[in-house]
């Protein structure tokens, strides 16, 4: 599997997925400028694109909004469609809300603060390209984001929860699901989810940040292993 690493002006964790990806995981991974268009032979069947984390365009219009116009998106959304797999982190998980990839928007934090801090998650889903971890596997992964919590109608809450598209939820170490256990304010404690299709996911913790022991963490290589 070939990994596209998409790179908008503002991304800052990038280059820790690229590392994540090729140094920890031994794929083979491009950087992809978001003023281009080219995909790199990215092979919708076989590879995955990336949007990582960071502040694209500053933010300073709304997160990942101005970042939806930029030309590569053009080419990303046409992934998505024909099949092929797109993983939005933090930052790429806004993104692909504004580019209407997946459904909801992420909004400032509850307490209208920055947090950055290891959570817990618990899987709730299988349904997407990631890892088949079974559910109720609780996994400590970090967050670093100030418009992290995902909001969405009831209806649509409805339809991703009966459709199996929460992929995870902010819990304690012990796997309940619980207010003070959801850092952001986010609807139903909900940290991740796939289109209807699970090609297309979007997560606000970041698994890259939790590859190595060294970090304090290696539950984001249980989730990064794909193939």
């Amino acid at each position: 599997m070939k990994y596209g690493v998409v790179v908008f002006p503002g991304s800052n964790c990038d280059d820790d997925m690229v590392y994540a990806l090729g140094q920890v995981l031994k794929h083979e991974v491009h950087k992809l400028w978001h003023k281009e268009k080219d995909l790199r032979d990215l092979r919708p069947e076989e590879d995955c694109l990336v949007l990582p984390g960071g502040f694209s365009y500053g933010d300073y219009l709304r997160a990942g909004a101005i970042a939806r116009f930029s030309p590569i998106m053009q080419s990303v959304v046409a992934f998505a469609k024909q099949g092929g797999r797109v993983l939005g982190i933090c930052n790429g998980f806004q993104i692909l809300c504004e580019a209407g990839l997946l459904p909801g928007v992420l909004l400032r934090n509850r307490d209208q603060q920055f947090i950055c801090k290891h959570v817990h998650l618990r899987v709730e889903s299988q349904k997407s390209f990631l890892p088949n971890l079974p559910s109720g596997k609780i996994l400590r992964i970090p967050i670093a984001h100030a418009e992290g919590r995902y909001y969405a109608d009831e209806t649509t809450l409805e339809k991703l929860e009966k459709n199996g598209q929460v992929l995870f939820r902010y819990c304690d170490e012990e796997g309940n699901v619980t207010e003070e256990a959801n850092p952001n304010g986010a609807c139903n404690n909900i940290a991740g989810i796939c289109d209807e299709t699970g090609r297309v996911v979007g997560m606000m913790p970041h698994p890259e940040r939790a590859m190595e022991q060294l970090l304090g963490s290696t539950d984001g290589l249980t989730l990064m292993q794909v193939c």
